[in-house]
């Protein structure tokens, strides 16, 4: 089975997500999202693999979030727009499988799809 994950490897929780993909014998395709960035219809198509709305698939908390003046309240569109300019606001790490998808949060998670 094809796996994917947006990951980050700067952050903690994407690298314990690609290691316990790893550890259950899952040699997934990495995407460094950071340096190729998903299209807008890749994170419309994301957010409904996912089952959720566009801002459950932001990292609200981030500085650049608010440096932006954006709000949770936000148009899907004035979010997607966010998230395709600017590629640290997409929670991270997304996995992907013929399954579904699911944000490694906690890295758990994603042993649903696989």
């Amino acid at each position: 089975m094809k796996v994917t994950i947006w990951h980050n490897p700067r952050c903690s929780k994407s690298r314990e997500t690609l290691k316990l993909l790893q550890d259950q014998g899952v040699n997934p395709v990495v995407r460094l999202y950071l340096e190729t960035p998903p299209s807008g219809a890749e994170i419309t198509n994301t957010a409904k693999m996912l089952g959720v709305e566009m801002i459950a698939m932001m990292r609200s908390g981030e500085k650049l979030f608010k440096e932006l003046g954006l709000k949770k309240t936000d148009a899907p569109e004035v979010l997607l727009d966010a998230l395709q300019h600017h590629p640290i606001l997409i929670e991270r790490p997304i996995v992907f499988s013929a399954k579904g998808a699911r944000i490694g949060r906690p890295p758990e998670k994603v042993l649903e799809i696989l």
